[in-house]
């Protein structure tokens, strides 16, 4: 049985490397086009298989040349995709990334099936015998479903929202978790800026559904270049990150998460996990495309200790 369950987008990436993004009005010369599987939960799966951690995967695709092909490739290494759901009324979601020489991005999305999967497509005995249930960006019921019968069977959760935190209306779903990811944008977008700069233990009730859920959950706060850190109640623990040359942040946040659960499943403090996940990070950044092969051998060099 797989111990962590990912559950949420399942996509096909088209990656268009450019000389430089243009502005409005503007044009860009591509310099590679690349395909291949994508999406955040499949993407964590598939980072948690590389550093040891048996996944398996819940999303949907579409039953045509894309979804098959994210499958396989999954499947190839090591990830479980016996409840990724193969839709016949819709496509595969594409998402075509667009990647300039620093590693900056922005990403084009087409409509897809990504989200048709349902809560009810998870068996009980799988999440029951799982020690952790990973959730990404998906139907906000499905979500808070998922969260909440995790919990009926002692399984820790944690949810990645995305840049959406604010406006899908997952309070209900943040409610039940015990750990949520937020780069610097998606926290200011929940809690505010003046709440992400001074802590939660500061100032007024939070003024939305989504700052009063999480400010009674653990904060993973992404900052990119400038590393990361736990907030745990009025504790904080923070690590500064490991210096690289950014070729393609795509996927970066995802390993971050792999790495993270994977260190805290191991009994790692707070602080080894983050010196775990930015190092995740920091390799997928380091390198084109949106999944890096992660390894415990390949981390030697950067984590500390």
């Amino acid at each position: 049985m797989s111990r962590v369950i990912c559950a949420g987008h399942v996509n096909w990436d088209v990656t268009l490397r450019v000389d430089a993004l243009p502005e409005p009005d503007g044009e860009a010369t591509v310099e590679s086009r690349v395909g291949a599987g994508g999406g955040s939960a499949a993407n964590v799966a598939s980072g948690l298989v590389g550093l040891d951690v048996p996944a398996a995967l819940l999303g949907s695709v579409g039953d045509d040349e894309h979804g098959h092909a994210a499958v396989a490739e999954l499947a190839s290494k090591g990830v479980d995709c016996r409840h990724v759901v193969s839709v016949e009324r819709g496509p595969t979601t594409v998402k075509y990334i667009v990647v300039d020489a620093a590693g900056e991005v922005f990403v084009l999305g087409s409509p897809g099936v990504n989200e048709a999967f349902e809560a009810t497509d998870l068996p009980a005995d799988p999440l029951a015998a799982a020690d952790h249930l990973h959730l990404t960006s998906q139907s906000p019921e499905t979500a808070a479903t998922l969260a909440g019968r995790a919990h009926e069977v002692d399984t820790t959760v944690s949810f990645d929202p995305g840049r959406r935190v604010g406006d899908r209306g997952y309070a209900d779903a943040l409610r039940e978790v015990d750990y949520v990811f937020l780069n610097d944008r998606e926290a200011a977008t929940a809690l505010g800026e003046a709440a992400v700069e001074r802590g939660r233990s500061a100032g007024p009730e939070p003024a939305s559904d989504v700052a009063a859920a999480l400010a009674r959950t653990t904060l993973v706060l992404k900052h990119g270049p400038r590393g990361a850190e736990v907030r745990d109640g009025d504790e904080r623990h923070v690590h500064p990150g490991y210096p690289i040359d950014a070729v393609d942040t795509t996927g970066a946040g995802d390993a971050f998460a792999s790495g993270f659960i994977a260190a805290r499943l191991d009994g790692a403090t707070y602080e080894r996990a983050l010196a775990v996940a930015n190092a995740c990070g920091a390799l997928t950044a380091a390198e084109p495309g949106a999944r890096t092969q992660l390894s415990w051998r390949r981390l030697d060099d950067l984590v500390e200790g």
